[in-house]
């Protein structure tokens, strides 16, 4: 099945590079669009046909993926200059791999469908560019259940776990709630190695100690053993963690749900980029608890 779909992907990031090189592996036919040069040629090196512009990626394409890191990015991608919307017909289908505000992607699924008569597909994911290699993403989806159940395919190849979490935007919705956990976690992690450290205990010995008991997780066993080693090179960026719990405080605030843990995990992020580390990985709020 795979090596018959075609795929138009826009935006081959940190993110959509690794998944566009998987989905080429797999036999599926790609013809990539990003607005970065350099980005075009690693894509064009691992297999990919060139496109010339958001619209020119749509030709031909049984699926669109969109994978970028802004809802700005977004939405020029979609509705600007010869954007994605100017050439999408059905039966085709547009799946977004990005995170937007859950407001906006629930409009922007309705001016696409209004538009074009095409679905939008919220699919959201965690995992990083590792699992977006490889694979094993955790993708949380919204959107109309039929259209859902056509990409079911293409989602096996690109998730290790795949939730259709309801209609337009309840995936949005529920990346909300992984970002609220995350982005607490991240300074739960960075606490850990700094008390660890100061009290004469082995920090690197923690994820191993600790596997299988209620503090164990994903966060523990990935992201802490890079702030050990003050690894910092980017495998998720400080911005883009800022800009996800940036929204998650705005829909949480809309919804009058009570989130200090998260509120506290945001002010630190927003201390880390006012300091310029921006384009680190997420794991360098350490920095804040150096001496």
């Amino acid at each position: 099945m795979g090596g018959k779909m075609k795929i138009g992907y826009v935006g081959v990031g940190l993110m959509g590079l690794p998944m566009a090189k998987r989905l080429l592996s797999l036999g599926y036919a790609v013809r990539a669009y990003d607005i970065a040069a350099a980005q075009m040629a690693a894509v064009r090196e691992a297999g990919a046909s060139a496109a010339s512009s958001a619209a020119d990626a749509v030709r031909g394409a049984d699926f669109v993926l969109i994978n970028l890191p802004t809802p700005e990015a977004v939405e020029t991608a979609v509705f600007g200059e010869n954007g994605v919307a100017s050439a999408l017909r059905p039966p085709q289908l547009l799946v977004d791999f990005s995170t937007i505000k859950v407001y906006q992607c629930k409009a922007w699924a309705r001016r696409l469908r209004d538009m074009t008569g095409a679905g939008w597909i919220d699919a959201p994911v965690s995992g990083g560019p590792p699992a977006s290699g490889s694979g094993t993403l955790t993708v949380m989806a919204g959107g109309e259940a039929a259209e859902i159940e056509r990409a079911q395919p293409l989602f096996a190849d690109v998730a290790g776990r795949f939730t259709h979490m309801g209609p337009s935007g309840a995936g949005m919705a529920t990346k909300m709630l992984n970002q609220l956990i995350v982005g607490a976690g991240h300074a739960v992690m960075a606490e850990a190695v700094v008390l660890a450290e100061a009290a004469g205990v082995d920090p690197a010995r923690l994820p191993e100690c600790l596997a299988g008991g209620f503090a164990d997780s994903a966060l523990l066993q990935k992201l802490y053993p890079r702030m050990v080693k003050r690894d910092f090179a980017p495998q998720g960026y400080v911005r883009q963690l800022l800009k996800d719990l940036e929204m998650v405080n705005e829909f949480a605030g809309a919804l009058k749900a009570p989130t200090p843990m998260m509120s506290e995990a945001l002010t630190l992020y927003r201390m880390l980029a006012h300091l310029g580390h921006t384009e680190l990985d997420t794991a360098a709020v350490l920095k804040l608890y150096e001496r």
